[in-house]
């Protein structure tokens, strides 16, 4: 695709072909990127924790969010909330590593706060409260320090 054109999917549809990097950032047309999340996958509950937690330990919490994106597209309306507030959560990960540290704990903070209705279960495993927590304590320091290293800082999503 060149630059003057608008990259289309089979369907026709406008799709960024541009390659990414880790952190989800477009590259030049060309250049080696990191393989992208097939877009509308539909995963189990454990298929989508597991690939997720594999891209966050990864440093690719932009991937990660994708993943969580299409379990809150798919999954069943009870449990949106709980999937968007983890897409939520990746993307503030992602903002804050870019450097990007307001937009990071301001979606890090909105993603926890969608994931408090789920603080006192443990939804499929997931350790929401931790999680919840993490992202507080993450949206804090991020405010008043420089760019967090995305792998470093991966949550655990079973806890």
């Amino acid at each position: 695709m060149n630059e003057t054109r608008r990259d289309r999917d089979a369907e026709g549809r406008a799709r960024n072909a541009r390659p990414r990097d880790g952190l989800g950032r477009p590259l030049p047309y060309g250049t080696p990127g990191v393989e992208r999340q097939p877009e509308g996958a539909v995963r189990t509950p454990a298929e989508t924790v597991r690939e997720a937690q594999r891209l966050l330990d990864a440093g690719m919490p932009f991937h990660a969010h994708e993943v969580f994106e299409d379990a809150w597209k798919s999954g069943p309306e009870d449990e949106r909330e709980l999937w968007r507030g983890l897409a939520q959560i990746a993307v503030g990960l992602t903002h804050s590593a870019r450097g990007n540290t307001e937009g990071g704990a301001r979606l890090l903070r909105r993603g926890a706060g969608a994931l408090a209705p789920f603080a006192a279960s443990r939804p499929h495993g997931i350790a929401v409260a931790g999680l919840r927590d993490w992202a507080r304590e993450l949206a804090a320091r991020v405010e008043s320090g420089p760019p967090v290293d995305a792998a470093a800082e991966a949550p655990r999503l079973l806890g």
